[in-house]
């Protein structure tokens, strides 16, 4: 049989009615569903906007345009190594494959550092909360929508990544699901550790102590981080052949499908939300 005929074709799928993979159109279904749902919150805010009561707060003076243009610089990165991760179980290229998806994973975690930073920036310091105005109602539901599905993509790309893992012989390797589960745990560690460890670090430096106070401060997050980041690593070490490969592509496609919606939805945010004030 020639390598031809047994290329397998990431695109089409010619044993539905539709030509497309039931995982992909189900993907397509669910996405076109959530961007009705995020129309809605975007359409609210602006609306809001554009009739502010006569005590509204001005949004000028509580954003960071810098801070979040570099959430989003960020975020569009995370977009191209996912990119490179689809197209790299394509060509069958494990290793680059999860390269790729740890490194997405890094960006995303470092997006949700900076929003837990921002929202509590503008609780503490510039006094917006979800319930005090209009403002913080539609600002904090809006964007801490879009980061509840940020936190779920990071999951679902660990998952993802653990998952690349498994055995081709589970009977054969019965510690398999209880080190899936391990390594799982510890990926969780890791990423919660370097978050919650960079917005501390933010907030010891910007509060005037000194880059050796502020590493005392948050010595414990990197501990956590260093402990849960080794264990994650001898996790990843190979045991035996996996199942996992070129067949999976598709599963990859469809979460790269809703990590690049993701992205796209926060560049309408960052504009609707941010930029606009400052045009």
């Amino acid at each position: 049989m020639s390598s031809a005929s047994t290329t397998i074709d990431h695109h089409h799928d010619h044993s539905t009615a539709t030509g497309i993979p039931n995982k992909k159109l189900m993907m397509w279904a669910f996405l076109a569903s959530d961007c009705m749902f995020f129309g809605c919150l975007i359409a609210t805010h602006l609306i809001y906007r554009l009739h502010p009561p006569p005590d509204a707060m001005e949004p000028r003076s509580i954003f960071s345009i810098e801070l979040t243009s570099f959430s989003t610089f960020i975020l569009l990165m995370s977009s191209l190594m996912m990119a490179l991760a689809v197209n790299a179980i394509q060509k069958n290229n494990l290793k680059s494959m999860r390269a790729s998806l740890l490194t997405t994973v890094f960006f995303g975690v470092i997006f949700l550092g900076c929003q837990v930073y921002e929202f509590q920036h503008f609780v503490h310091e510039k006094g917006l909360t979800i319930t005090n105005s209009i403002l913080g109602t539609t600002f904090f539901t809006l964007t801490g929508t879009h980061g509840i599905h940020v936190a779920i993509g990071i999951f679902w790309l660990i998952l993802m990544y653990v998952r690349s893992f498994q055995p081709r012989d589970t009977a054969a390797d019965r510690g398999w699901f209880w080190r899936a589960l391990l390594h799982i745990a510890a990926m969780i560690g890791v990423c919660l550790c370097a978050m919650l460890f960079v917005v501390e670090l933010s907030h010891s430096l910007i509060a005037g102590d000194g880059l050796g106070t502020a590493l005392a401060h948050t010595s414990g997050w990197l501990l956590g981080f260093v402990i849960a980041g080794g264990l994650a690593l001898n996790l990843a070490r190979p045991r035996s052949a996996v199942d996992f490969g070129e067949a999976n592509a598709i599963d990859v496609e469809s979460m790269g499908l809703y990590w690049h919606f993701v992205d796209i939805v926060w560049i309408v945010i960052f504009t609707a939300v941010y930029l606009l004030e400052y045009l």
